[in-house]
């Protein structure tokens, strides 16, 4: 297929930010009936991402001062925000041009994705079970899922990379220049075709950005494998939890 690397690019992410929303409901779920107190249920789930939110800024304020741009305050405390959601750190960026603000948004998916790429497949093996999941071995998927955690320091490295994968997303903040940027390109990829550049972007382009989501899936699929795995004993844990307290959350 010419475009199936973008495919598998929507196929794994949709499913990343869905298992990724149920697993923190989660584990904010057990935090909450065990504490029965909200700021500190917020403060122990931030610091179970605690090295997912340092990379996740680090890289904006590192590639903020790559580019020149002005930086304020940095914090990793955690503050609910009034939408609902919870932020759990930010570094106060200069706003600039869509070039830049873009870079410096889309920073930690890329320092996040390099990450996962080398614990899910140097130190967990997780590129291997991927390769294995897509071609539908289920049942090898499943005897290969049981020796993964015999691989060396496994608990660290699947830790690390949870916590990574699971705070990599940009949020909304970073996103903010992301569509005029987008409709910059979708006029400059019209304008490219209209002047008659249309066959040689298919037969030029389209094969290099084909790869690059392809291999940014395989990231993704990596990263939705560790969330599987973590989500079925949290829900079970959750419901364990809540029958011997008597206490529980409303979905």
């Amino acid at each position: 297929m010419p475009f199936a690397g973008f495919l598998w690019f929507v196929l794994t992410l949709l499913p990343l930010v869905i298992i990724q929303r149920l697993l923190h409901r989660e584990l904010q779920t057990i935090f909450w009936i065990i504490t029965r107190n909200p700021k500190l249920t917020i403060g122990l789930f931030s610091v179970m991402f605690l090295p997912g939110v340092l990379l996740h800024e680090l890289s904006h304020f590192v590639t903020a001062k790559l580019l020149q741009v002005r930086t304020g305050k940095v914090s990793l405390i955690p503050r609910s925000l009034p939408n609902g959601f919870l932020q759990m750190g930010f570094v106060e960026i200069e706003q600039t041009d869509i070039i830049r603000d873009s870079l410096i948004g889309i920073a930690p998916l890329v320092t996040g994705s390099l990450f996962i790429a080398y614990a899910g497949m140097n130190r967990l093996g997780l590129g291997t079970l991927l390769t294995v999941l897509t071609n539908g071995q289920f049942e090898l998927f499943w005897k290969g899922l049981t020796l993964v955690p015999q691989m060396n320091d496994f608990p660290l490295w699947f830790y690390l990379a949870f916590a990574v994968s699971s705070t990599m997303l940009p949020s909304e903040s970073d996103r903010h220049s992301w569509l005029p940027l987008g409709l910059w390109t979708a006029g400059l990829l019209a304008l490219g075709i209209f002047a008659g550049a249309g066959e040689w972007m298919l037969a030029n382009v389209a094969p290099l950005l084909n790869d690059f989501l392809g291999t940014v899936a395989t990231l993704f699929g990596m990263s939705v494998v560790l969330h599987f795995v973590l989500l079925l004993p949290t829900m079970l844990t959750h419901r364990m939890i809540a029958k011997v307290t008597g206490v529980d959350v409303r979905q």
